[in-house]
């Protein structure tokens, strides 16, 4: 049984070795790096005598890699994406907080922001032992939205190629489309509404860290055939 890049919780790997299953191992460095960040602070708390700190990931509930994350603190994690998620926070505890990998740096700096304004309304006060965020975002992910943004602009139109359930491409999308409105989301060249592309003089097509090159290059084949001009296709 192959491991995906996501990783998975322990539970997997007790049930293959009880099962007697083969295992192949794929998980991403990072992600196996932040659940073992994520395990020793849960194990931390746990053998504190108070044990009122709290696990708090900033994520999508039910992503492969969040599961594998929760996995780690016996399912007590608290699992974040909106304002409303902190809601299931206590605030009197002392919150640890970390992300999933792919998620976005804005994203996450404005967690940090709503969760430091809920300790001050709550406590009155913010002191180091109330909040200890870790950056965990994958810097592979972090990294590229500058470059995203500049890409973005330079074209008319931006064709975004990823898995509809990429979370890595959802953040990386809206990267694009900060900058460049007409910043389309697809997942093969079945997708393209030929309407995008009137008057567009320059057409980027970009991806996920994980969407394949080959598939990139099938769209960018594509529009060239429909266009029968490679002149504007930057891929």
């Amino acid at each position: 049984v192959l491991i995906r890049a996501h990783g998975e919780p322990p539970e997997t790997y007790q049930t293959a070795l009880k099962n007697n299953i083969q295992l192949v191992d794929a998980s991403c460095p990072v992600v196996l790096k932040l659940q073992n960040r994520v395990r020793t602070a849960f194990n931390t708390i746990e053998d504190e005598e108070e044990h009122d700190g709290q696990i708090v990931i900033y994520g999508q509930q039910g992503h492969a890699e969040v599961n594998g994350l929760v996995g780690q603190t016996r399912g007590n994690a608290i699992v974040v994406r909106t304002e409303d998620d902190l809601d299931k926070v206590d605030f009197n505890k002392p919150v640890h907080l970390y992300s999933q990998t792919t998620k976005s740096t804005k994203g996450f700096e404005q967690m940090k922001e709503w969760i430091t304004n809920r300790i001050i309304k709550q406590q009155g006060s913010l002191e180091d032992k109330d909040f200890v965020y870790n950056d965990t975002l994958c810097r592979q992910v972090s990294n590229r939205e500058p470059q995203m943004r500049v890409f973005a602009k330079e074209h008319d139109v931006i064709l975004f190629v990823a898995g509809k359930k990429s979370s890595n491409g959802k953040a990386l999308h809206a990267v694009c489309e900060s900058v460049n409105p007409q910043s389309y989301f697809i997942s093969s060249e079945d997708e393209i509404d030929a309407n995008w592309l009137q008057n567009a003089k320059s057409v980027g097509i970009c991806g996920a860290t994980s969407t394949p090159m080959w598939l990139m290059e099938q769209v960018a084949d594509y529009i060239t055939n429909k266009e029968q001009s490679a002149d504007r296709i930057v891929a």
